[in-house]
C-alpha cells in the first residue's frame, strides 16, 4: 500500500457503518480507535460520522466514543422467515429505497474520503450511496463465509478485507482481485493482559492450571450446564474461572455451594468479566467458549488451547463453520451437535490437563492463525484508499 504524508492526510473524512450485533460494531470501533491513533502520530486526526439504526448496538457505542452518528431507515431481509417474518420482509421492503436515498444525502453532505463498513443489513444503504456518487468503499468480512450485506457489497467495494484466507473462495469472481486478507480486528489491550493481575483479582492459585469458561456476554446455558455436571471431576485436577451470564449466576452460585468444602476454592463464577478480561485470557491454560468471529479472533491472537462449544443455529451455521476449520487444523478441539456431551466436554479437558505437550501443540497451532495485527492493517487499508482519493 502506498504511504501518504501527515499533511496529505489532514481532515480525512471517513463514514463507517456497519452494526447491529457485536460482531459487526466492535471491528468497527477498534478500526476508528486504530485508526485516530495512527493519524495522532501523524500530528492529524481523522473526522469519523459513523452512520446506522437509532436504536442499534452502534447508536450506543458511537455516543460512548464521542462519534458523531447519523440514523437512517433501513430494512433487513430475513433468508428463512415464518409467515410473520414474510410480513416483516415485505414490510422492510419499503424501507430500503428511502435508505438509500438517506444515505445519498449523507454522503453527498459529508464528501467522505472513504466509506468503511462491517457488515450488517445497515451498511447497504451506505455501501450503495458510497458507489453512487463515486466515493470509495472498503468493506470488511469477520466470518468464513459472506454475509449478506457483504456479499451484496462485495460487487461495489474498492477493497474487499477478509479475515479468513478461505473466505476468498466465497467472493464473487469478480470481487477477488480486489480482496485482502487483513484478519478481524482485535482490540489491544486484549493484547497486553497480565497473569498475575488475574491470578489476584479472582483469588486464583498460581500453581493450579486455570480453565476459563464463558459464552459470551450474556452467557450460554449449554455451556453452563455442561460445566455444572464436570465440575466435581475437574476441580480436583485444576481451578475454573466460570463467566456464565447473569441468568445463569443464581443458580451456578447454588451449584458452587454444593461442591465438596476441599474444592469449592478452586471455582470462580462471575457474570461477567470486565476489564479484567485481557488479564483472564492471558492467564487461562485452556479455554471453554462459543465461536463466534470475535472470540476466535481474540483466542487465536493470543494462541490459546480452545475447546468450542458452537452455538447452532446461528446465520449460516457460522460458528460451526468456524470451529470446525480451526478443528480440522489441529487449533482448537470442537464438540457440536450429539459430542456436545458432558462427558465428552470432561475427556477433552481432561486430555489437555493430563498433556501439556498437546495443549502447547493446540495454542501454538491457534497463535498460527491469529492475526493480532488486523486492526492496523484495515486501518492501512481505509488510509490507502482515502489518499488515492484525494489523490
Amino acid at each position: 500500500m502506498a504511504v501518504y504524508t501527515a499533511e496529505h492526510l489532514r481532515g480525512l473524512r471517513m463514514i463507517v457503518t456497519g452494526g447491529g450485533t457485536g460482531g459487526h460494531t466492535y471491528p468497527a470501533l477498534t478500526t476508528v480507535r486504530t485508526l485516530r491513533d495512527r493519524l495522532a502520530a501523524a500530528g492529524t486526526a481523522p473526522d469519523v460520522r459513523w452512520v446506522g439504526v437509532a436504536r442499534g448496538l452502534e447508536a450506543s457505542i458511537a455516543r460512548q466514543e464521542g462519534i458523531p452518528f447519523t440514523a437512517i431507515t433501513t430494512g433487513k431481509l430475513r433468508r428463512s422467515p415464518n409467515l410473520h417474518e414474510w410480513g416483516r420482509n415485505i414490510a422492510d421492503a419499503f424501507r430500503v429505497p428511502l435508505g438509500i436515498f438517506q444515505a445519498i444525502m449523507i454522503v453527498v453532505r459529508s464528501r467522505p474520503d472513504v466509506v468503511f463498513s462491517t457488515g450488517g443489513y445497515v451498511s447497504v444503504p451506505i455501501g450503495i450511496a458510497a458507489w453512487m456518487t463515486g466515493r470509495p468503499l472498503v468493506m470488511h468480512e469477520q466470518i468464513l463465509t459472506l454475509g449478506l450485506a457483504n456479499r451484496i457489497l462485495a460487487h461495489l467495494a474498492d477493497r474487499v478485507l477478509l479475515s479468513h484466507e478461505s473466505s476468498i473462495d466465497h467472493l464473487p469472481a469478480r470481487a477477488r482481485a480486489r480482496a485482502v486478507v487483513t484478519g478481524n480486528p482485535v482490540r489491544p489491550e486484549i493484547l497486553g493482559g497480565n497473569r498475575d493481575r488475574a491470578l489476584a483479582a479472582y483469588h486464583l492459585d498460581p500453581h493450579l492450571p486455570l480453565v476459563y469458561v464463558t459464552g459470551g456476554a450474556q452467557g450460554a446455558v449449554q455451556v453452563n450446564n455442561l460445566i455444572a455436571d464436570i465440575l466435581p471431576g475437574l476441580l480436583p485436577r485444576c481451578q475454573v474461572l466460570h463467566q456464565c451470564g447473569d441468568f445463569s449466576l443464581d443458580r451456578m452460585r447454588q451449584v458452587a455451594d454444593a461442591l465438596p468444602e476441599h474444592l469449592r476454592g478452586r471455582y470462580r463464577v462471575v457474570d461477567y468479566v470486565h476489564g479484567e478480561l485481557p488479564d483472564v485470557l492471558n492467564a487461562a491454560d485452556i479455554v471453554v467458549a462459543r465461536s463466534g468471529a470475535g472470540t476466535v479472533a481474540e483466542l487465536t491472537a493470543l494462541g490459546k488451547a480452545c475447546v468450542f462449544i458452537p452455538l447452532i443455529p446461528t446465520g449460516g451455521d457460522e460458528q460451526r463453520r468456524t470451529a470446525r476449520h480451526l478443528a480440522e487444523a489441529g487449533a482448537s478441539r470442537m464438540l457440536a451437535g450429539p459430542d456436545a456431551s458432558a462427558n465428552r466436554l470432561y475427556e477433552e479437558i481432561m486430555v489437555l490437563l493430563d498433556h501439556p505437550g498437546r495443549r502447547r501443540e493446540l495454542a501454538n497451532a491457534a497463535r498460527q492463525h491469529g492475526r493480532p495485527h488486523a486492526a492496523a492493517a484495515v486501518a492501512s487499508a481505509i488510509i490507502d484508499a482515502a489518499g488515492r482519493c484525494r489523490s
